[in-house]
């Protein structure tokens, strides 16, 4: 097979997931000369993507929203209502929204990435000013994890628990069958804006994450728990990537990571598409500039804000249910801004601090802050092995 050459590109992306296609899409519209590369480039992507509706740019179109949800519902010792719409993306229409007509578009897999250069399995050479990887996570082995799974539901059939314009954001109401010596988790469960709800159990923090049967147990228990009964046909999706992903350091000669592997991945609640959307302009007028896109995208305040979500995630993965429910029951107590500091500012890191302090100090019983902070139990639940869990007596 013969050798090819793209030369002469301002910008090459290599992924194109929503992330990739994004920042390939603006640097096109900015008038940059832009490659980009996927083994898979027209495929849709598989996972569901959820935000919250104010993290979105400007510049994306509302058809790429399939549903909204104005006042998302939080499941602690008491129900919270969180005045802060949500929302689900269309994947059809947040593609049809990052058109790449004017892009070139190569079906390859990239087999290097340097700051320059990109070479493909079938010899391909690729070189350009800058060149973005937008490839995802690496694997995940014994990294703290986000582990969900999802079953997809007829909405009349999940009404007993989520309808039209309602959504379960965490519910950690004491329904998926776990015993108290087993480690957390809870439901998420929102409307998709085609006739189906998904639910969702889902763990955050565990290294190596929480397996699916063990998972989709949880989650049948919960439905069981409000009387629904599935046919076991149903659609399900499974989600199980690193929480931990950091962010890029400046000044080295590579490719810039952006999105989910440049360290976008959000540490305490595995959202990383609204941040990347948000932030690829700042990237794009980086490039523009003759500037470090590293140093634009993270700031030191924002490096501080992705340390504090860092100690946060590590408490996440030592905590019991009860401490679990405990801490975020303390935590959406919260003023609006401390709340979007942790879920969602990229660098409100005076915000941040005073609300991981205020969850601290208000998380009871008092010896409980001393998991939160890690002073004790810090590697609970670390050899935990669901294949030879004792059978408890919520599971029975």
């Amino acid at each position: 097979m013969g050798v090819s050459a793209v030369r002469d590109v301002d910008v090459c992306v290599v992924g194109l997931g929503p992330t990739g296609r994004a920042l390939a899409h603006r640097a096109m519209r900015a008038g940059l000369r832009v490659t980009a590369v996927d083994p898979r480039p027209d495929r849709l992507w598989p996972p569901t993507y959820s935000c919250w509706v104010d993290e979105l740019p400007n510049w994306l179109p509302s058809s790429a929203i399939a549903s909204t949800i104005p006042q998302p519902t939080v499941w602690a010792k008491s129900e919270h209502r969180i005045d802060r719409a949500y929302c689900v993306l269309s994947k059809t229409g947040l593609r049809e929204a990052l058109p790449l007509d004017d892009a070139t578009v190569l079906t390859g897999r990239a087999t290097r990435v340097d700051a320059h250069t990109v070479e493909l399995a079938d010899g391909t050479t690729i070189t350009a000013a800058t060149v973005f990887d937008t490839r995802g996570l690496p694997t995940l082995g014994r990294r703290r994890a986000a582990s969900a799974h999802g079953i997809f539901v007829a909405a009349e059939t999940a009404a007993p628990m989520v309808e039209e314009g309602e959504g379960l954001l965490l519910d950690w109401r004491p329904e998926n069958g776990a015993g108290p010596d087993e480690p957390p988790s809870f439901l998420y469960s929102v409307p998709l804006g085609d006739g189906t709800v998904i639910f969702e159990e889902t763990s955050l923090g565990l290294r190596g994450g929480m397996p699916q049967h063990e998972l989709r147990r949880r989650t049948l228990s919960r439905l069981a728990a409000h009387g629904i009964r599935l046919t076991g046909d149903e659609p399900t999706e499974a989600a199980h990537y690193p929480l931990d992903q950091p962010p890029p350091k400046k000044g080295v000669a590579h490719a810039v990571p952006f999105g989910s592997r440049g360290g976008m991945m959000h540490p305490c609640t595995g959202y990383s598409v609204a941040d990347s959307l948000a932030l690829v302009d700042t990237a794009i007028t980086a490039v523009q500039q003759g500037s470090d896109p590293i140093a634009e995208l993270w700031p030191r305040r924002a490096r501080l804000v992705y340390w504090m979500r860092m100690r946060g995630l590590w408490g996440l993965g030592r905590l019991t249910t009860e401490q679990s429910i405990a801490m975020f029951d303390a935590f959406f107590t919260a003023s609006p801004r401390g709340q979007r500091a942790l879920l969602s500012a990229h660098d409100d890191y005076t915000a941040l601090g005073a609300v991981l302090f205020n969850t601290v100090a208000h998380t009871w019983p008092f010896r409980w802050r001393y998991d939160l902070v890690g002073w004790t139990n810090r590697n609970r639940w670390l050899d935990y092995d669901f294949d030879q869990a004792p059978v408890s007596a919520a599971r029975r």
